[in-house]
C-alpha cells in the first residue's frame, strides 16, 4: 500500500518473529530429551541459538529505529475510530455477554445484530448513529448489561487500563 510509510520493515518484523516460533518449537523438542542428552540436542542447539540471539538482536535495533520514527496524530487516530460508530468495542462487549452466560454463538449473533443495526441507520442517513446507543435499546442486551456497564465497557479508559502498569513494568515510566 503506496500510501502507508513503514509497511515493509513491520511486514519483515512479523515473518522473522515466525522464524524465532520455529526455532522455539526446535528447542522444545530438545527438551523431551534432555536428562539424556544424545547428540541430537547438540546439532539442533547449534544453529538456533547463535541464529535466534542474532535474529532477535536485529529484529529488536530494527524495531527500535522504527518506533523512534513513529509519527503519532492523536486527532486523526481518534476521528478513525470514531468512524466504526463505536463498533471496534464489540469485541469486549462479546466477552462480556460470554461472562453473563450466554454462549460463543450467542453473543455473537446479538453483538452482530446490533452492529448491522448501527451501520444500516449510518447509511440510511440517520444521525448519532452509534453501537452503545444501538444495544441499549436492545431489550436482550439491556436484561444482561447495564447503561453503566456499556458505558464502562465501551470506554477508552478500560482498554486503557493496563497500558501505565506495563510501562512501569518496563521502567519507562
Amino acid at each position: 500500500m503506496p500510501h502507508k510509510r513503514n509497511p515493509i520493515t513491520g511486514e519483515r518484523l512479523t515473518g522473522l518473529a515466525r522464524v524465532l516460533r520455529g526455532n522455539a518449537i526446535a528447542a522444545l523438542e530438545d527438551v523431551a530429551l534432555w536428562h539424556e542428552r544424545d547428540i541430537s540436542h547438540s546439532s539442533v542447539e547449534r544453529i538456533i541459538f547463535p541464529d535466534s540471539c542474532t535474529l532477535l538482536d536485529y529484529m529488536l535495533a530494527t524495531l527500535t529505529k522504527l518506533t523512534e520514527g513513529l509519527i503519532v496524530y492523536p486527532e486523526n487516530m481518534k476521528r478513525n475510530m470514531e468512524l466504526s460508530l463505536g463498533m471496534w468495542h464489540s469485541q469486549t462487549v462479546l466477552l462480556a455477554l460470554i461472562r453473563k452466560g450466554l454462549t460463543r454463538e450467542e453473543a455473537y449473533e446479538l453483538v452482530q445484530r446490533n452492529a448491522m443495526k448501527t451501520w444500516e441507520a449510518k447509511h440510511a442517513g440517520k444521525p448519532g448513529a452509534d453501537f452503545k446507543v444501538q444495544l441499549l435499546s436492545d431489550p436482550e442486551v439491556a436484561k444482561l448489561l447495564s447503561k453503566e456497564e456499556l458505558d464502562q465497557l465501551c470506554s477508552l479508559d478500560f482498554h486503557f487500563k493496563q497500558v501505565e502498569p506495563r510501562f512501569k513494568a518496563l521502567g519507562l515510566l
